[in-house]
């Protein structure tokens, strides 16, 4: 099942191989709103409902109820100067139910980021407002500059 390239097998102990599967899972943020004990998965086209469950059930150790999923099919986009049209790949969501209490909650990594965004803001407005009544104050003297005042 694997493509990987393994060690050849050699007498003794301990035999040192790890078999590795070459699927890939990622989790992605809901575009829509679920209920709490959905996750969203995009997973590798060639995985079915069964790997994904054998996937997180073997590896992860968390309890599946249900794996439902879906190909959502690639952006296509034309090119504005030369016209030809262009498609991203196609991507296969999983869509993961836990037991009704379990809950998944998307973690919040960038909430600094906002807070930080908002001093920037504040900032930003107050040299705005500075400059208007630096403006306001020489409304007389059109291109006169800054350091030249009376």
């Amino acid at each position: 099942m694997s493509t990987r390239w393994y060690p050849i097998y050699q007498r003794g102990n301990p035999q040192l191989r790890v078999f590795l599967p070459n699927f890939w899972m990622k989790l992605i943020r809901p575009t829509e709103e679920q209920p709490p004990n959905v996750v969203t998965f995009s997973v590798s086209m060639e995985m079915t409902k069964y790997d994904v469950r054998n996937y997180l059930e073997k590896i992860y150790k968390l309890p599946v109820v249900d794996v439902r999923t879906r190909i959502a099919m690639g952006e296509t986009k034309k090119d504005q100067t030369y016209g030809y049209i262009t498609k991203k790949d196609d991507v296969k969501l999983a869509y993961v139910t836990l037991p009704r209490e379990e809950s998944f909650v998307f973690p919040d990594f960038f909430s600094e980021k906002a807070e930080k965004q908002a001093k920037e803001e504040k900032s930003l407005d107050e040299s705005k407002a500075g400059f208007r009544r630096f403006l306001d104050r020489n409304k007389k003297r059109p291109g006169t500059p800054g350091w030249f005042s009376i």
